[in-house]
């Protein structure tokens, strides 16, 4: 199955998680692939480290992308993670691959869609996949199962908050 959560609403990470936690308590194994993120004192990074079959890989660097001018790095490091995602496949077995903020990395030119697409058709039939970032791709939302928009209604940082420990990493 593939599933998306995209959209500009706050959530799509922390439901992949949440899918990903509902699998690990039913003895699935668990992976998640963090695109363009590289911060490992995330709440879900700290978690994963006591849940043992859920497994977190940072693919990014530990500062932000520039959006408008990726640099060569975060490019290198994006295609470099796709193809680390292709090796684990091949080597471990898995139920549940959670692809993080792999929309945007495409939307951004990190990864081309269509290697994205490969990997999805070469594995689907045997693992679950979920897609998170804004702006998924039209392929990605053709191919998957499921899709989920988050939609922003109101977000706390137009109130002025900061960025909270717990609720937004």
């Amino acid at each position: 199955m593939i599933i998306v959560y995209t959209g500009n609403g706050k959530g799509k990470t922390t439901a992949a998680v949440g899918l990903g936690v509902r699998a690990a308590g039913h003895n699935k194994q668990v992976v998640m692939f963090q695109f363009m993120k590289g911060i490992d004192t995330t709440g879900e990074v700290i978690t994963s480290k006591s849940i043992k079959n859920f497994k977190i890989f940072q693919l990014g660097r530990k500062t932000f992308v520039n959006l408008k001018k990726p640099a060569p790095e975060d490019i290198k490091l994006a295609e470099e993670g796709l193809k680390k995602v292709e090796e684990y496949l091949e080597n471990t077995h898995t139920d549940l691959v959670i692809l993080d903020e792999i929309n945007v990395a495409t939307h951004y030119n990190l990864i081309k869609v269509e290697e994205v697409l490969k990997l999805l058709e070469k594995y689907k039939d045997r693992v679950t996949f979920v897609l998170t970032g804004r702006a998924a791709p039209s392929e990605f939302i053709d191919l998957a199962d499921t899709v989920t928009v988050m939609c922003e209604v109101k977000h706390h940082y137009n109130k002025g908050f900061v960025s909270v420990e717990g609720i937004d990493w």
